[in-house]
């Protein structure tokens, strides 16, 4: 039987799907490294904006959105790690339960449902509970929409242990809390790790939902970016892309080799 990659065009059409989705990346890349003003002519190689994103006009100004933009992303990659964690362990070790089916379509709603339609929708929640936007509303809507993404490589780490560790704790007269904490807690430790990972990278870099519940005076990283690009693309703008990138492209490369090594070093 042929593989995928042996069928006519499919070389063509995965070269073609490439290029539309890195090559603009890699021309933000290159062009961060212009010393001339222009965004379109290369003016030679310069770290002109990398020093300005630091010691310009706006560093300030983007520091600040950097600083909330971290904070936000730490504390409910955290929040959502724990709470997936919990509903990896209620899904996969809690047998059967009623209402299992509709829990597990909750926890990964926010994945199937646009982005848009989230982020309206918890602008909306948060007004009808008279909720005022700021800090707080992006924090916990960075929680809800991180969950289904720390719950993925959590439930199928979760998935590959058996539970027969455990099973020998208790026999060995520990407690529920003991078996958890001392031999299925290091055993998931690669799955949360890169769970986190994973949520962290994902509520560093949402701009959709966050643009709609951050209230006025508040910015992270993202929004900065584009109220700054609304006002004309400036090279200092495609040092802070690039610097977004490369962050991003080791967070998610983290998540993967350590959930990766989790798989191969499971018992």
């Amino acid at each position: 039987m042929k593989g995928v990659r042996h069928y006519p065009g499919f070389l063509a059409i995965t070269l073609v799907c490439l290029a539309v989705l890195y090559v603009p990346l890699l021309v933000v890349a290159v062009y961060s490294f212009n010393a001339s003003t222009s965004i379109t002519k290369w003016g030679g190689f310069s770290l002109r904006w990398y020093v300005d994103v630091f010691t310009g006009p706006e560093a300030e100004r983007f520091g600040l959105a950097t600083w909330n933009s971290l904070t936000i992303a730490l504390i409910a990659a955290s929040i959502a790690t724990a709470v997936a964690m919990s509903a990896a362990l209620a899904m996969i070790r809690g047998g059967r339960f009623r209402g299992r089916g509709a829990s597990y379509a909750l926890i990964n709603l926010p994945l199937m449902v646009p982005e848009m339609v989230v982020a309206v929708a918890t602008l909306i929640f948060f007004t009808t509970i008279g909720l005022t936007t700021g800090y707080l509303t992006i924090v916990l809507a960075h929680i809800t929409f991180c969950i289904p993404f720390a719950y993925l490589p959590i439930a199928a780490r979760l998935s590959g242990i058996e539970d027969s560790y455990e099973q020998a704790a208790r026999d060995l007269y520990a407690t529920r809390w003991q078996a958890f904490r001392l031999v299925l807690l290091p055993l998931l430790g690669p799955g949360l790790m890169s769970g986190w990972l994973l949520a962290f990278i994902i509520s560093l870099d949402d701009f959709i939902i966050t643009n709609f519940v951050k209230g006025a005076g508040m910015e992270t990283l993202p929004t900065a970016i584009f109220g700054s690009v609304k006002q004309g693309i400036k090279p200092n703008i495609m040092a802070i892309s690039s610097l977004m990138l490369l962050v991003s492209i080791l967070f998610v490369s983290l998540s993967y080799i350590i959930n990766r090594r989790g798989r191969r070093a499971a018992p």
